[in-house]
This record gives structure tokens, C-alpha cells and sequence, in this order.
């Protein structure tokens, strides 16, 4: 159980976000280091704020990569914020 207070940030570890996003951590550091998603560098760790990783995973939609007709039916697309 935890303690949450009204008006406090609660930062992520980047673990804790691949976790969240079933991605790996270098993932994670893929979109930390293009600046798609914000984060605090602390030493030579990030952290994430829980707000940042929230917004990202809201405004995220899928993009479905469009090719020529293709007898293997539709593609796979890739998310994108």
C-alpha cells in the first residue's frame, strides 16, 4: 500500500516503464533519447514522471504502414505517438 499525496510526481525507473509498456528498457531509452517522452536525468539514471508515461500511452495511436497489395494480407503496425 502506498501513500500517495495530492500534488506530488511520482517518478518511474525506466524498468519500471518497459514494465508498464511490456517494451524493453532500450525501448524506453529509444524514446527518452528522441525526446517522445520526457524524463529527469538524476545522476546518470532517468526517471520518468508517472503524468509523462500516462500522456504518452493516451495520445499514442496506431499507424498502419500502408505497402502495395500483398497476397500476405495486412501488415503489422507500429504504434506511434
Amino acid at each position: 500500500m502506498t501513500s500517495e499525496q495530492p500534488g506530488r510526481v511520482r517518478f518511474l525507473t525506466v524498468a519500471e516503464v518497459a514494465e508498464v509498456m511490456r517494451v524493453s528498457k532500450m525501448t524506453v531509452y529509444r524514446l527518452l533519447h528522441s525526446g517522445e517522452m520526457p524524463a529527469v536525468r538524476v545522476g546518470r539514471s532517468f526517471r520518468v514522471p508517472q503524468d509523462a508515461l500516462d500522456h504518452y500511452l493516451a495520445t499514442a495511436r496506431l499507424d498502419l504502414v500502408a505497402d502495395d497489395e500483398d497476397e500476405a494480407g495486412p501488415r503489422a503496425g507500429r504504434l506511434s505517438s
